[in-house]
C-alpha cells in the first residue's frame, strides 16, 4: 500500500481533484462545485464493520450552496443524488488511497433509502463508507461498500452495495 495520511483537509482534496495526490491517470475527485466533502477525517483499508476498509468525511452546509437556489425554488433541498455521489466519490478515493492505479468510475448501487432532507439550515453532513469488498486482480480493481449520510447527526441516506471500479485511462 502507498503511504498516505489517514485524514485529509480541503486543500488535500483539491489536490486530488487536480490529479496531484495519486498521480496522473489515477483516482481523482471532482472539483467544486461537484466535490461533495470538505474533509476526510478517517480512512483505512482494514477498518469498518467488515474489516475491509472505511472512510468518514464531512461536508459543511451553508445556505449559499449552489444547489439550494435551483433545486425546487421556494423549497430548497439538496438533491439526494448529490449525497449518493459523495459516497461514490469517497469509495473511489479509498481505492486510490490504497495505492491502486486507475481512474474511478461508479458502476452500480444496490438500494438507496432517502430518509430525510438536507435543507439550508443544516450545518454538516457526515459520510460513512464501510467496505464489504475491496479487490485488486490483474483484470479488475473494485470496491463494494455500504454508506450512510447523516445531517447534523440524523440519518438522511442509507445506501447498500455501491460499486466503484478503477480502470486504466
Amino acid at each position: 500500500m502507498a503511504q498516505y495520511p489517514n485524514s485529509f483537509d480541503r486543500e488535500d482534496l483539491l489536490k486530488c481533484a487536480r490529479g496531484e495526490l495519486f498521480g496522473p491517470g489515477n483516482a481523482q475527485l471532482p472539483e467544486p462545485p461537484m466535490l461533495m466533502m470538505d474533509r476526510i477525517t478517517e480512512i483505512s483499508e482494514d477498518g469498518g464493520k467488515h474489516g475491509k476498509g472505511h472512510v468518514v468525511a464531512e461536508f459543511d452546509i451553508t445556505p449559499d450552496l449552489w444547489f439550494f437556489d435551483c433545486h425546487f425554488p421556494g423549497n430548497p433541498i439538496m438533491p439526494g443524488c448529490l449525497g449518493l455521489d459523495g459516497l461514490w466519490q469517497l469509495t473511489g478515493f479509498n481505492l486510490g488511497w490504497r495505492g491502486w492505479p486507475g481512474r474511478g468510475m461508479a458502476v452500480g448501487v444496490g438500494e438507496v433509502k432517502l430518509k430525510g432532507m438536507v435543507r439550508p439550515d443544516r450545518k454538516m453532513l457526515t459520510y460513512y463508507v464501510d467496505f464489504t469488498k475491496a479487490m485488486q486482480t490483474r483484470r479488475l480493481t473494485m470496491g463494494v461498500a455500504n454508506g450512510i449520510v447523516e445531517a447534523d447527526g440524523e440519518v438522511i441516506y442509507e445506501v447498500t452495495d455501491m460499486k466503484v471500479v478503477l480502470s486504466e485511462a
